[in-house]
């Protein structure tokens, strides 16, 4: 093969080169098929190759691909911000268009720290996490990130924001379970802004569902309700990263809906453009923007690309072809009837330690021994053995962290497009035993070499 000169994600690696996406499979130029159960990176929404959307990107291309913001707006830009102000809960408004969920998120806390500043408190400049969190790769994002794997390099650049545990019911700190716990988890947040003093406390960032570092953990039912109130009552916004939860991945436009919480900024991302453009945003409140547009009247902010109206088009097709085929209606019951397949794998291969998320966003924790929760040995790799496999058979899965340290654990996201009918949630299924059927005969067969 001719030398590639691409920076992949593990260079000595080789992979397949991908043709062409139809609904939920790919391509590649071998021509296997591949069933993407990941939606790549929980991203492609509403499958690949949809015809309104390529429409769409041609129309607009047709039109201008680029403008510079601080020069021009764009009509796709303006409906695309109109549509989300439709779209979202409460008085979430007022939009803020950048190219990356990392980008959203270090925007977010950006708004968050002007806030203050333009109601005259200098002080408050920090912005909570917890540990098992993942908000981005940028510097600013990666110190708001509680993923210790990701963070490791370059931990003397980044800043201590994360503080609490994670609402990780399968491996409690507390060795408790909910609701009797009390939510233990979520009041570490009132111990740490005591400690730390709401006066430094710009805001509190949280994932509605945890997904790179936990493998989609969902929080008990009143865990955000106490959040929120924690940081009203502390004067404290706010944060909902729904970069990969957000535009319908749960059944409705944000997670935080499904808890009855609504916050003041959210970051968008991954599902927004549906993987046919780059485009994210922060979303901020009428709240949060008030003293901002009493004050400087400026955001400070942006990039290049912000508000591109090639991809701000494109996302706009995506949020209209989610309305008019009412998708996000029947991503629960898809949710509920996947979930309870992934149940019955677990009841038949003794690796599968949990099984959890909400409507398409589902993880599956393994483990060496399910009575104790025993993780496997880091050395074992079980993550990517396993996301190896499943790419053998035509299976597309998400690798995510696991353990309540952040490091040992083992654990895989299924989050197919949202479009999956029942028949290929069926192939899913049957893909992903056939994948574990090989698991098992691998560990066997160790095991027997151990012997």
């Amino acid at each position: 093969m001719e030398k590639s000169f691409l920076i992949k994600p593990m260079l000595d690696e080789a992979y397949p080169v991908i043709d062409y996406g139809k609904g939920v499979y790919l391509f590649d130029m071998e021509g296997k098929k591949y069933l993407d159960a990941a939606s790549g990176a929980v991203t492609a929404n509403i499958g690949h190759g949809t015809v309104e959307i390529i429409e769409a990107m041609q129309e607009q291309a047709k039109k201008v691909s680029f403008v510079y913001r601080s020069q021009f707006t764009s009509e796709a830009a303006e409906k695309l911000a109109k549509k989300i102000a439709e779209l979202t809960p409460g008085d979430l408004n007022w939009s803020f268009f950048v190219n990356s969920g990392s980008e959203a998120t270090e925007t977010a806390m950006k708004m968050a720290i002007q806030y203050w500043q333009e109601r005259g408190i200098q002080t408050k400049t920090k912005v909570l996490s917890r540990w098992v969190s993942y908000h981005g790769i940028t510097l600013g994002a990666l110190s708001m990130s509680g993923h210790t794997g990701r963070r490791a390099r370059f931990v003397p650049l980044l800043e201590d924001f994360p503080v609490i545990n994670p609402p990780y019911c399968y491996r409690c700190p507390y060795n408790l379970e909910a609701p009797s716990c009390g939510y233990l988890c979520a009041h570490e947040l009132e111990m740490a802004i005591k400690r730390i003093g709401k006066e430094q406390i710009a805001a509190f960032i949280a994932e509605p569902v945890i997904g790179a570092a936990g493998g989609a953990i969902a929080p008990p039912e009143d865990y955000f309700k106490i959040i929120k109130k924690i940081c009203d009552d502390h004067e404290i916004l706010l944060i909902a990263d729904e970069v990969m939860t957000g535009t319908g991945r749960t059944g409705t436009m944000l997670a935080c809906e499904q808890w009855g919480i609504i916050p003041d900024i959210v970051a968008l991302g991954k599902g927004m453009g549906a993987g046919y453009a780059p485009i994210a945003a922060a979303v901020a409140s009428e709240k949060v923007m008030e003293p901002i547009l009493a004050g400087s009247k400026s955001v400070m902010s942006g990039h290049t690309l912000s508000a591109n109206p090639q991809s701000c088009a494109v996302s706009l097709a995506v949020l209209e072809y989610l309305e008019k085929n009412k998708i996000m209606r029947e991503v629960e019951w898809k949710g509920i009837y996947l979930k309870d397949q992934l149940e019955k794998l677990k009841e038949q291969f003794s690796f599968i330690g949990d099984v959890r998320g909400k409507g398409l966003l589902l993880g599956i924790e393994f483990v060496k021994d399910r009575s104790t929760k025993m993780p496997f040995p880091r050395t074992a790799l079980i993550t990517q053995t396993i996301i190896a496999l499943a790419k053998e058979k035509g299976l597309l899965v998400y690798p995510a962290g696991a353990g309540i340290d952040g490091v040992n654990g083992d654990s895989i996201i299924i989050s197919p497009p949202l479009t999956i009918t029942k028949i290929e949630i069926k192939e899913l299924i049957y893909l992903l035993k056939e994948t574990f059927a090989a698991f098992s005969n691998q560990i066997n067969a160790a095991l027997e070499g151990d012997s």
